[in-house]
C-alpha cells in the first residue's frame, strides 16, 4: 500500500488518520479525531471513473433529501488521485452506527425502510453509469468461473474439500427455478447490512459504500440484502440457517415504503436463494484462486481457508432459503 496523500485535500492534511477495518475490497482510513471524512484507496477493479458515478447519484439524493456520503474534491478540484494501485479519494463521514449482522425484527424493520426510502430517492434519477459491472451479478458466468477454478487448480491444497461443496452447489443452481430475464432499476449493488448506516435510536440514516451502483432487477437487490440480513451467524459461520423472522420484518417494512408491483414482486422470493449461491461459488472459486476477498487471520489461517468457510456458509443459507420460499412468497403477497 503507498502512503495515503492527504496532502491533497489541503484542508485535512494535518488531521490524524486511523485504520477502519471491516471491508473487504478497499483501503480505508478515517480522518480527524473524531472522524471528519474517510479517506480510501479503491481496489483496482473500480476505476476512477466511478467516482464520477457517485457524485451523480450522492447529488440526486442530497436533492431529494436524502442523508448520503458525499465525494469531497481535492484541492485543485478533483473527486480522486489516480495510482496504479488504484484511486484515492475522500468521503464525507456520516456517523452513526455500522451493525454486522441483524439481531432483532426492529432492525430489520430499519433496514428495509432505509433501502425502500433509498429506492424511492433514485427513482426518477437518468444516469448513464460511467462505470458498470455486467457481469457482477450474473450467476452463470460466476458458476463458469467456479468450473474453472477447479480445472484450473487440481494440486490446490484445499482442491479436495472445494470439489463436494462445488458439486453440491452447482447441482442447486442447476435447480434454482427463477428467471434472470428481469426488469432493472439504479440499485446499490452490495446490501449487506454493514453497508447500510444507523442512528443511536436504531432508525436508518444512510446507504455506504456506493462503488457497485448501477441497473439490476430487484430480486438482486433485495436478494444480496436478504441473505446478510437474514443470516444471524453472519458470513465467517460454516453452518447457517435463513430466518423467516427477520425476513418478514424487512419485507414488510420495506414494501410498505415502497409497494412495488406486482411484476416486480414476483420475483422477489427466490432472489435470495439465487444469491446465496452465486455468492457461495464466488467464495468457493476464491478458496482455490486466492486474488480477490480479504481475509481475517483471526477467522482464518489462510486467505483460501477463510473463504472455503464462507462459500460453506452461504451454501447453507441458500439451501435453508430455499426451504422457506413459499412462505417467502405468501408474505411478500400479503405485504
Amino acid at each position: 500500500m503507498s502512503t495515503p496523500p492527504i496532502s491533497h485535500w489541503p484542508h485535512l492534511s494535518a488531521e490524524p488518520l486511523a485504520p477502519l477495518t471491516g471491508g473487504l475490497i478497499n483501503t480505508t482510513f478515517t480522518v480527524g479525531s473524531p472522524p471528519v471524512a474517510v479517506l480510501q484507496q479503491v481496489n483496482p477493479i473500480f476505476p476512477p471513473e466511478v467516482n464520477e458515478d457517485i457524485e451523480a447519484v450522492t447529488q440526486h439524493l442530497r436533492m431529494s433529501g436524502m442523508p448520503t456520503p458525499s465525494l469531497v474534491r481535492t484541492g485543485d478540484g478533483q473527486l480522486c488521485v489516480p495510482g496504479p494501485a488504484g484511486a484515492w479519494r475522500v468521503l464525507t463521514w456520516v456517523p452513526g452506527q455500522t451493525w454486522h449482522k441483524l439481531t432483532s425484527p426492529k432492525q430489520a424493520a430499519a433496514a428495509g425502510r432505509l433501502v425502500a426510502r433509498w429506492h424511492r430517492a433514485t427513482l426518477d434519477l437518468v444516469h448513464d453509469f460511467r462505470f458498470s459491472r455486467p457481469l457482477a451479478h450474473h450467476t452463470p458466468h460466476h458458476m463458469d468461473m467456479l468450473r474453472t477454478a477447479l480445472d484450473t487448480h487440481a494440486d490446490h491444497r484445499l482442491r479436495d474439500d472445494v470439489a463436494p461443496l462445488a458439486e453440491e452447489l452447482l447441482t442447486a443452481w442447476e435447480t434454482w427455478d427463477g428467471t434472470l430475464d428481469q426488469p432493472t432499476r439504479i440499485s446499490h449493488g452490495d446490501l449487506k447490512i454493514s453497508n447500510l448506516r444507523f442512528d443511536a435510536d436504531a432508525d436508518g440514516i444512510c446507504l455506504l459504500d456506493l462503488d457497485t451502483m448501477g441497473q439490476l432487477p430487484l430480486s438482486v437487490e433485495l436478494g444480496d440484502a436478504w441473505r446478510s440480513w437474514c443470516n444471524p451467524s453472519a458470513e465467517d459461520a460454516a453452518e447457517t440457517a435463513f430466518s423467516l423472522e427477520l425476513f418478514e420484518a424487512s419485507a414488510r417494512a420495506y414494501l410498505e415504503v415502497w409497494p412495488v408491483d406486482a411484476a416486480e414482486r414476483v420475483h422477489l422470493a427466490g432472489g435470495c436463494e439465487r444469491i446465496c449461491l452465486e455468492l457461495a461459488a464466488r467464495f468457493a472459486a476464491d478458496a482455490l484462486n486466492e486474488s480477490y476477498f480479504g481475509w481475517n487471520p483471526d477467522v482464518a489461517a489462510t486467505r483460501g481457508d477463510h473463504n472455503l468457510l464462507r462459500a460453506r456458509g452461504q451454501l447453507a443459507l441458500g439451501l435453508s432459503a430455499a426451504e422457506h420460499r413459499s412462505e417467502m412468497e405468501r408474505i411478500i403477497r400479503q405485504a
